[in-house]
């Protein structure tokens, strides 16, 4: 399960309908609660609702799909 942390920004399987597709995480836990880019619209999904739906992430400048991204961690 990949971890997500708060001000990360994703896109999702359908784009919000005022036409943005970029979601930025403001909560994790049980529930996750995202903010549109465009509208600033704030909607909550559950977890598996959430993980289900997710399609990129931001990393630096670019969009990285979910299934090839890899957050560097220090090893302890």
């Amino acid at each position: 399960m990949l971890e997500y942390e708060i001000g990360d920004i994703v896109t999702l399987k359908k784009g919000h309908p005022c036409g943005e597709n970029l979601w930025e995480i403001l909560r994790t836990g049980v529930d996750i609660k995202l903010k549109c880019q465009g509208c600033e619209r704030i909607v909550w999904l559950s977890r598996i609702d959430f993980e289900k739906r997710v399609r990129k992430i931001k990393d630096g400048n670019k969009m990285i799909a979910i299934v090839h991204y890899r957050k560097d961690k220090n090893s302890d």
